[in-house]
């Protein structure tokens, strides 16, 4: 079962589909109604692509047959996890594996929380999802899924690799989140960009933003003692310098980060688009967060956020990089005294 049928939820179940499995996907109507009536082609950069026929697949507005399900994934927004989770509370069978799949840090122990009789497992999606329409969905970017690993899994590893979604399965996924966390920080610096990510991160501008949230959220991360993986092609920290090198260097030696669908926003853009409330309590409000606990100022982070509230309110969306980078720059010189 699929407990959250967006981009991420109905990729990564329809990819299931095509591998065999029995897939029920819970959602809105809108997206539910939309799969039933086109079924779903799934296709990604390399060319692949996976065709599942409208009654491949099952869809429910509510979670009513999971106690059926051997394996529920968790793709809602993060702001949604506890409501959501809640609805398979008394219905669920004890000891079912409950998988993650949510941006942040924390969404597992949540579930855990309202679930304690359950396998409940943090994951990660490393790609990105692009729906075209008419049951269409794109993997924009590469990645994988990264998985805490567990036993519980055991089952469920061969059907995963059949899918072409092979589970990278990591005895401690906290470095990962964290250090995918550091990657989505350039969520809301492509919402406000108001472009495709693979032209927003070819201008240098908005690199040199997405720098400074970075760099702040790292400073943060080494007071604590936190050190997560490495995702991209040097270390953190490297990489949050390579940023604000000139276009024509970054091109060169980074050009793998750009290897993206030209169509392809992060998952902010989109729900700022359709009047939805965004992750950011998820992403820069961690930041914030584990700099008022460690005494690390982040008005970097700060700044972004009360940016995107404005924007979730109907104030401006839409900015330069240059414009965006003097916002950032203003608040890093008067944040930190």
């Amino acid at each position: 079962m699929v407990l959250g049928a967006g981009s991420i939820g109905t990729f990564v179940g329809g990819k299931l589909a095509a591998a065999g499995a029995q897939v029920t996907f819970v959602g809105r109507p809108r997206m539910l109604e939309e799969i039933t009536a086109s079924g779903l082609r799934l296709t990604d950069l390399q060319g692949g692509e996976d065709v599942v026929a409208g009654d491949g697949f099952d869809v429910a507005t509510e979670p009513e047959d999971v106690g059926s399900a051997d394996l529920v994934l968790i793709t809602v927004k993060s702001a949604a996890t506890a409501e959501a989770v809640r609805a398979l509370a008394g219905k669920i069978r004890p000891g079912t594996v409950v998988l993650s799949l949510q941006n942040g840090i924390g969404n597992d122990a949540v579930i855990r929380g309202v679930l304690p009789t359950c396998a409940v497992l943090a994951g990660m999606v490393m790609f990105n999802v692009v729906q075209h329409g008419d049951g269409h969905l794109h993997r924009g970017t590469d990645g994988g899924l990264a998985v805490q690993d567990d036993p519980a899994l055991k089952p469920f590893v061969e059907l995963f690799a059949q899918a072409g979604l092979p589970l990278r399965r990591h005895p401690d996924l906290l470095p990962v989140q964290w250090a995918k966390l550091l990657l989505n920080l350039n969520n809301p610096i492509n919402a406000l960009s108001g472009r495709p990510l693979r032209e927003e991160l070819a201008d240098r501008n908005y690199r040199r933003c997405l720098a400074l949230t970075q760099h702040e959220a790292l400073d943060a991360m080494n007071r604590a003692r936190i050190r997560p993986a490495r995702l991209t092609p040097l270390p953190p920290r490297l990489m949050a310098r390579l940023l604000t090198v000139p276009d024509s260097v970054f091109h060169r030696v980074a050009g793998q980060v750009l290897a993206i669908d030209p169509v392809a926003r992060s998952s902010m853009a989109d729900d700022l688009a359709l009047g939805r409330k965004t992750e950011m309590s998820w992403l820069c409000g961690e930041i914030l967060s584990l700099g008022a606990m460690v005494g690390v100022p982040t008005p970097v982070n700060q700044r972004l956020i009360e940016l995107i509230v404005a924007a979730e309110h109907g104030d401006r969306r839409i900015w330069t990089g240059q414009e965006l980078l003097e916002q950032l720059r203003t608040a890093a010189a008067t944040g930190r005294g």
